[in-house]
């Protein structure tokens, strides 16, 4: 007997139970995603009109990559209603990159533990301008891609709405946190500063003003030369000392500037830790400021969060005035990059300097926290000083993605549905034998607790249920035995395999 003539039977096309990861899920992604909402959705989600922080913890399989992909989608589904007033959404849920750079600043022989106990609010903060200013470039760049989650952009940004200060933060935005690389980075600058009409001949020659002095010595040199063969027959004059300290003098502007330049890219590199720039480029792009752009900008440099938080107020302003109302950051799978491989320790030391009321709850930015529930009894134990800075009473709180048995047994069904055939509505409790009433599923579920290990449950089961039949004699109803060894079964192997991992 085959499962697919078991689905088939009750109007039932493909296994709604096979995958286990939202990421893959095709069954959430084409139907569930719309119908199926956890009983938090409300809270988690917010308005996004009024971007909002919410703090989630979850066990594994409990729905939280799911609640990140349902979010996108609402979003997408906002943003395409709302042309004039949209959230800008940035995925911070792969974060291997960042670390990755982040490690390598650090001497390959240090212990992980050390490396990341220097991660720093400021690391996020770069992180997630690094996400926001790369996504806003591209709309601005390539109008109408949809690369970008929820970027919805039925006609190209406004850009023509913005003034001269705040053409001039977005080239600094973009000299510091333009991450792509679908072009070098010093011509993608100056593609953006040409669209925004910041490089024209006027402005050219108000930069390299400091070049005309410079200049004008080597004329005044090459006429020397034809001058001193004319009429004196000799080039006596360049053995006079006086004569090399009036070149210096005239190239002394130019030098200043490129050294001032040069130490302003030294530092940035050395400060944005968890961004892949060269200082030859960085050089470049800074040298293509006017001077009064550059002189007292908030340059990201050392481990300044006040810098950081004035370079966010300047990317907010800019995306005010291009019709897009705010930061939605979502923020998951913490727990998979492959230096953190799951450890509860250092997700830690990654996620608590996050845990900063100022960002959490910083006007028209909302981080939504989708953490593994391992971290919450590190939360609990933390002392007076972290719940201070953190104010988690303040952040949409959810301490436990929690799942009913009855919420659980709609879901089941939810999925049933979406791979039904037309005309039928199947239920899980047409595949056992009448003894197994909806209570008892619902009882059962309720011990399983997560979506994930429902579907793992449901497809082993059903698949010992169909290796012990042949074609010529199926057998359409579980019988309430074998639904009861292998839930006795399953849950066993689950506790042990959650003790082996200090789950519980």
């Amino acid at each position: 007997m085959k499962i697919r003539d078991l689905f088939e039977h009750y109007g039932v096309l493909g296994n709604p139970f096979a995958e286990e990861d939202a990421q893959n899920d095709v069954v959430f992604k084409s139907s569930c995603i719309k119908t199926s909402f956890h009983s938090a959705w409300d809270k988690i989600y917010g308005n996004p009109a009024d971007p909002a922080t919410s703090v989630v913890f979850g066990e594994k399989g409990s729905g939280k990559t799911a609640l990140r992909i349902q979010m996108i989608r609402m979003l997408t589904e906002y943003n395409t209603d709302h042309s004039e007033k949209r959230p800008i959404v940035l995925d911070y849920s792969d974060l291997n990159p960042f670390i990755d750079r982040f490690r390598h600043r650090f001497p390959q022989g240090r212990k992980i533990q050390k490396v990341l106990a220097r991660w720093e609010l400021w690391d996020h903060l770069d992180a997630i301008l690094s996400l926001g200013v790369t996504q806003l470039i591209d709309r601005i760049l390539e109008p109408g891609q949809t690369v970008h989650p929820a970027a919805v952009d039925l006609k190209p940004l406004p850009i023509e709405k913005l003034n001269l200060h705040q053409v001039r933060d977005l080239l600094l935005l973009a000299s510091c946190y333009d991450t792509s690389r679908s072009e070098n980075s010093v011509s993608r600058w100056n593609r953006l500063a040409k669209k925004l009409r910041y490089r024209t001949w006027k402005s050219f020659f108000s930069n390299y003003w400091d070049f005309l002095p410079g200049v004008l010595g080597i004329f005044g040199t090459l006429v020397s030369f034809w001058a001193a063969f004319q009429w004196a027959g000799s080039l006596g004059f360049l053995m006079n000392r006086w004569f090399y300290l009036v070149l210096l003098v005239l190239w002394l502007p130019l030098l200043w500037k490129m050294l001032q330049r040069f130490g302003k890219a030294w530092s940035m590199k050395r400060s944005l830790r968890v961004l892949p720039h060269l200082k030859s480029n960085l050089f470049k792009i800074l040298m293509r400021f006017r001077k009064p752009d550059f002189n007292g900008m908030p340059f990201p440099v050392s481990g300044n969060t006040d810098h950081r938080y004035e370079m966010l107020a300047k990317l907010l302003g800019v995306c005010d005035t291009l019709g897009l109302n705010g930061l939605i950051v979502l923020m998951d799978r913490v727990d998979e990059p492959y230096l953190v491989n799951g450890s509860a320790e250092l997700m830690k030391l990654i996620v608590w300097p996050i845990f900063d009321n100022k960002l959490l709850k910083h006007e028209r930015v909302g981080l939504k926290l989708l953490l593994p529930n391992q971290l919450l009894d590190f939360m609990e134990r933390e002392n007076k000083d972290f719940h201070q800075r953190a104010r988690l009473d303040k952040q949409n709180l959810i301490r436990s993605l929690d799942w009913t048995g009855e919420s659980l047994f709609d879901l089941t069904n939810a999925r049933l549905i979406a791979c039904a055939a037309d005309g039928w509505s199947p239920s899980i409790t047409d595949f056992f034998e009448p003894s197994l009433d909806r209570r008892r599923l619902v009882d059962a579920f309720a011990k399983l607790k997560v979506p994930r290990h429902l579907f793992k449950f449901l497809y082993g089961l059903l698949g010992q249920h169909v290796n012990k039949h042949t074609d010529t004699e199926p057998v359409w109803k579980i019988p309430e035995a074998m639904f009861e060894s292998v839930l006795s079964l399953y849950l066993r192997d689950r506790d042990a395999a959650e003790r082996h991992l200090g789950v519980v």
